[in-house]
């Protein structure tokens, strides 16, 4: 197979210049993974530990197979919110293997108001669960939590996808033969007693873990019966007399030592899809990543740079080459997995989006998973687009990309806007993974061209809405910051739009951790012709 070459001149002064101005960028991606990590804090981590508990990510390391890794999902969920008070979501969710078997993972911190459920907890725990529903992984909870935060029953109490519709995820993957397994380190009351109540088996520890559906407190004011937290529903009372639970353990590490044996005893299958190769390293080193790629999302790179950089030895066979040149095709392999690639190199015209919808039916016939590498501001607009029928051929891209049946793993390596969003496998089109770098960004429009529609409209209301020129500068300046600010790919990590933001140089690892996911229980398709757009 052809090999990628690199143009990058690593020694130049520009491309150094990139390279230490993104290392402020990881800097300060580090400093944030950090407030995630610290959980609630010194004290109460303290206060966890005086107790006995051990912190969330040393039970998550206590229970994987040493020397393996932990591919954690959205990590920085509700940064900027609440004041900072809510690292994590107060959830840790990721994949990992566990007793040789590929299991997803949702651990509750208790450090963090009490592991309660707010709505970006929420949120990260039914898309860890959709992640498992779809590659049926073994789900396994690792329970400590306060149930639902009453203070926001409007976001986290009503609808299909509150609080409610983690158990709904947990009973159907259990039907459909997804093992569901939690060890239960403390307190789970009113909603949190469901999520080890609806596992197939679970372990409770002894004089920590307790389960009731109203706690004492709502006992006393139900029927003014005064009873201790052990003894409403303590391990002893639901292991040796109701039999809510299964197994007891003296303390939390016996209780993960009990989840995995949980885990090795279901001899569960999980077979690779046939044809993985022996990886083979890049001939370019990731380190580079981040002085090509740069802080400055108008100055375009080529998207082949970093293919040659992912790829098993930077081979790639390259779809199209002479024709839709602001979108790149091919196939390669990532750490052993034969995967096709669509990277933008620009907007998208209607050539591309017809090269693209070509190359995404020969991956569904063929069975490839594709990745999809992000930076565009969208689909081309203008009168001769139109003409060229860019709304019809836009439209054909998003259809197949909508409607294969391969896995589709979604990277945001510059600018992803509109549009174009949408028909490079956006969030709203399910991909099984979507990650994001630290200079990305991320939305409807880009800043200037988002701030001058607006104003548009606003200057062609000014008879009915008077306003000075400085006034209309303010709105301007208010306008374009308004749109970076949302575009900034914290603030969308912060709201679970993504799966997390990620070092360029750790791409290899992490997308290789997701197609080993995607690829254990490939299905069988039926081959189909393709139509050659």
């Amino acid at each position: 197979m052809a090999r990628l070459e690199s143009a990058a001149d690593v020694s130049a002064a520009e491309y150094l210049a990139r390279a230490e101005a993104y290392d402020r960028l990881l800097e300060d991606l580090n400093d944030k993974l950090a407030w995630s990590r610290g959980g609630g804090g010194g004290k109460m981590v303290a206060r966890h530990r005086e107790r006995g508990k051990i912190p969330v990510r040393e039970r998550i390391d206590l229970l994987i197979d040493p020397g393996t890794a932990f591919l954690e999902l959205s990590p920085l969920a509700a940064w900027g919110l609440y004041e900072g008070g809510l690292p994590a979501a107060g959830i840790v969710t990721g994949i990992a293997t566990v007793r040789g078997t590929a299991c997803m993972i949702i651990a509750n911190d208790a450090t963090v108001k009490g592991g309660s459920f707010y709505r970006e907890t929420v949120k990260k725990h039914i898309r860890a669960q959709e992640i498992a529903a779809e590659n049926r992984l073994p789900t396994l909870y690792l329970v400590d939590c306060g149930g639902a935060n009453l203070n926001q029953m409007e976001e986290v109490f009503y609808d299909e996808n509150h609080f409610g519709g983690t158990f709904h995820r947990q009973c159907r993957m259990s039907a459909a033969g997804i093992p569901q397994l939690a060890a239960v380190f403390g307190e789970c009351t009113a909603g949190g007693a469901y999520i080890p109540a609806l596992c197939d088996e679970f372990v409770m520890v002894e004089g920590g873990a307790s389960i009731h559906l109203g706690g004492p407190q709502i006992v006393k004011a139900a029927i003014s019966e005064v009873v201790d937290r052990q003894d409403l529903g303590g391990a002893a009372l639901h292991t040796r007399q109701s039999g809510v639970s299964d197994h007891i353990a003296p303390d939390e590490y016996a209780a993960i030592g009990k989840l995995r044996d949980m885990v090795a005893s279901l001899g569960y299958e999980q077979p690779f899809a046939p044809g993985r190769a022996a990886p083979a390293e890049p001939l370019f080193s990731a380190e580079e990543l981040p002085g090509i790629v740069g802080t400055d999302l108008s100055r375009p790179f080529d998207q082949r740079e970093i293919l040659a950089r992912i790829l098993d030895g930077s081979e790639f066979h390259e779809f199209k080459p002479e024709w839709g040149e602001t979108i790149v095709c091919g196939t390669g392999r990532l750490e052993g997995f034969q995967v096709g690639v669509i990277a933008n190199n620009g907007v998208l015209f209607s050539e591309a989006c017809l090269k693209a919808a070509h190359f995404i039916e020969l991956c569904d016939q063929r069975g490839h998973p594709i990745l999809f590498l992000q930076n565009t501001t969208g689909f081309m607009v203008g009168r001769e687009a139109e003409l060229g029928g860019i709304s019809k051929h836009s439209a054909k891209l998003v259809y197949a990309m909508s409607n294969t049946r391969v896995p589709r793993l979604t990277l945001v390596t510059g600018g992803s806007y509109g549009a174009g969003n949408y028909g490079m496998s956006g969030r709203g089109f399910r991909p099984h993974f979507m990650f994001m770098w630290p200079n990305a960004r991320l939305g409807g429009m880009n800043p200037d061209v988002g701030s001058s529609v607006l104003m548009d409209l606003r200057r062609a209301s000014i008879s009915r809405n008077p306003a000075t020129e400085e006034e209309l500068a303010q709105e301007e300046a208010r306008l374009r910051a308004m749109f970076e600010e949302k575009s900034d790919p914290y603030f969308c990590t912060a709201r679970v739009f993504d799966d997390g933001i990620i070092d360029p140089r750790d791409t290899r690892r992490v997308l290789g951790i997701c197609l080993g996911v995607v690829n254990l229980r490939p299905e069988r398709r039926a081959h189909r012709p393709v139509y050659r757009m």
